[in-house]
């Protein structure tokens, strides 16, 4: 049964990757928004969860052991996001994942590296994974110095990226 496209609008606006909001229409038999959405709640989501369900993230981590305010940190994930998005966008194959990552919610999380030899080893770990990395190197206009590693961005499949970054705190 094929999804009722009036009631997927609902569904993304509430979170809910569209192919997965699809399935949940579709077992759900088109009854209502609602109904696709407690499937997927209560239960689809986790399903996609256990086995990585194909699904993108964005990961970015952030150098703890500079004296970033939070407007500087925030500022360096913005440079991340795009340096990341900039560099993918340049490889052939690069189209096809971020039209993956953006279909499964465009999820980006952000988390606490201790140092920078920290980052670097998650860096030589995600491209020995063959997962899209960016790292930023700050002008060293404002609160830190120049050169300094402040944000590591990382992109790929939920479940490799969870080898990666999975045991990281998140930034609070």
């Amino acid at each position: 049964m094929e999804a009722d496209e009036a009631l997927l609008g609902p569904l993304r606006e509430l979170g809910v990757p569209e192919a997965a909001a699809r399935q949940a229409l579709a077992l759900t038999g088109n009854v209502s928004a609602e109904a696709a959405a407690q499937l997927y709640f209560g239960g689809l989501e986790r399903q996609e969860q256990a086995d990585g369900g194909g699904c993108y993230k964005m990961v970015f981590v952030v150098n703890m052991e500079l004296a970033m305010g939070v407007g500087k940190i925030a500022a360096q994930v913005g440079h991340a996001a795009v340096g990341l998005y900039q560099l993918i966008q340049e490889k052939s194959t690069g189209r096809e994942m971020i039209c993956q990552w953006d279909e499964c919610g465009a999820k980006k999380v952000v988390v606490q590296g201790s140092n920078t030899a920290h980052l670097m080893d998650l860096r030589a770990l995600a491209l020995s994974l063959e997962l899209p990395t960016y790292l930023v190197q700050d002008a060293g206009r404002t609160q830190i110095p120049a050169g300094s590693y402040t944000v590591l961005a990382i992109i790929g499949e939920e479940g490799i990226m969870n080898q990666v970054t999975g045991k990281l705190r998140l930034l609070n």
